[in-house]
């Protein structure tokens, strides 16, 4: 076992590919100074938008809002309010397909299947909270304009577009004569809110949104006199800002992420995200797979049959580090020929990378901790709401992101958190988001 363990530790200290080689406070320092430069409207690689979204205000309870979910390939609609004692209660919960996912649509089409979608809900609540998980830049009124969409959404028309404008002229188009107020935002940002929600009489000293699912990201509580590349802000109040983290463009790379990255269809881009999120572990195990095969790290056989697995998702790794007996999946021919040396080695090379993969996430959270300056008081600590399916069923992540929390965040920064999983949380958040905004 010890021989496997060093085999394995000089091929990725080689590759520059070694989790242990990652010094902490280096790489949340770079972290923290493009943040600075990102809040400065200067060149970064993290967008640190603002949301225009606080989280002092008081929720109004018994006061019903309209909540609109759009990610991936579904929508959903739901009404949401809060009881006397703060809890969510959700109602009239429907699941749709999202528009433009089986083919094109045009603008009008497009805002007017969303109106529809609200024909249950519509007269309900004068607010609306809409969860708008594609990239849209958000602007003081808290509507927001699609950048652009991922391939899997088929709406050129509607780039560009402000959101809450045009979803408002389509449901006056539906026979709806008052406009509602809007209030947009992303996944992270509801994430975030809804920790505040589910906080139960606790006092957090601040909280951070966390997504570790198929891609990365977080948001945090900053200062209004901090983001200067924005006027007119109120330099005594806070806000959210989305930090865009998968951006990301100062972390220790390695020879086979470089390779990996450009074999990607955005070469250059969201590096970071290719190194931690659900989307690219997989693939980027297989392409370290490969190489090592190449090394000779593995039996001939086995190597042989390593080079011809064309495709590996996150979950196959998850599936051979956790049973690799089970013979199953992309590596099931490869399994069949391994000797007990083979399956060891490439279960320590994933593994690896996962504890990457959590030390890079750890580092992201203590920056966006530490730049928020706050939770230095064990009684208020920062409260970390963290969503996604990578983080929370992926062997060993968890439990190691919070190892390198607890010895560089709290033992050497002196800053407390609690990790928070608030279920619903994008229904919660973005209700939370349309009743304060």
């Amino acid at each position: 076992m010890q021989k496997i363990r060093d085999k394995v530790k000089a091929f990725l200290a080689d590759n520059k590919m070694d989790p242990a080689d990652i010094d902490i406070e280096h790489v949340s320092g770079l972290f923290i100074e493009e943040m600075k430069l990102g809040l400065a409207g200067k060149k970064s690689s993290l967008a640190m938008l603002p949301t225009y979204i606080e989280t002092e205000q008081k929720i109004p309870l018994n006061n019903p809002v309209i909540v609109m979910d759009a990610g991936g390939t579904n929508f959903r609609t739901a009404l949401v309010s809060f009881n006397r004692d703060g809890n969510p209660r959700i109602e009239n919960l429907r699941l749709f397909p999202m528009p433009g996912i089986k083919e094109q649509v045009g603008k009008q089409e497009f805002f007017g299947t969303m109106a529809g979608y609200l024909d249950e809900v519509i007269d309900k609540s004068a607010n609306v909270g809409f969860c708008f998980s594609y990239p849209i830049e958000i602007f003081p009124n808290k509507d927001g304009k699609v950048l652009f969409f991922s391939k899997e959404i088929k709406a050129d028309e509607v780039a560009g577009q402000m959101i809450g404008e045009n979803l408002n002229v389509a449901i006056a188009a539906s026979g709806q004569r008052d406009k509602k107020r809007i209030v947009l935002l992303n996944d992270t940002v509801t994430t975030l809110l809804a920790g505040r929600a589910s906080a139960a009489g606790r006092s957090f000293g601040t909280y951070i949104g966390f997504i570790l699912g198929t891609g990365t990201n977080c948001c945090y509580v900053e200062r209004n006199k901090n983001i200067t590349k924005t006027q007119n802000l109120d330099p005594a109040k806070s806000q959210i800002v989305n930090v865009e983290s998968g951006g990301f463009g100062k972390a220790p790379q390695g020879k086979i992420d470089k390779e990996f990255d450009n074999s990607s269809l955005n070469p250059g881009m969201y590096t970071f995200e290719k190194m931690v999120s659900g989307a690219y572990l997989g693939p980027l195990s297989l392409w370290t797979l490969k190489a090592a095969a190449d090394n000779a790290l593995f039996s001939e056989d086995f190597a042989e049959k390593i080079k011809n697995v064309e495709q590996v998702t996150t979950k196959d790794i998850n599936e051979l580090i956790s049973l690799p007996e089970g013979r199953q999946g992309p590596f099931s021919s490869a399994l069949k020929v391994a000797s007990e040396d083979d399956i060891q080695t490439a279960c320590r090379l994933i593994d690896r990378l996962i504890e990457r993969a959590a030390k890079l996430a750890a580092i992201k959270l203590s920056s966006a901790a530490i730049k928020g300056d706050r939770g230095r008081d064990p009684a208020h600590p920062v409260c970390i709401v963290a969503e996604g399916t990578t983080f929370y069923h992926l062997r060993y992540l968890k439990q190691r992101v919070e190892y390198y929390l607890k010895d560089y965040l709290e033992n050497r920064k002196g800053i407390y958190y609690e990790i928070m999983n608030v279920e619903n949380a994008t229904l919660i958040g973005a209700a939370i988001a349309g009743l304060t905004n």
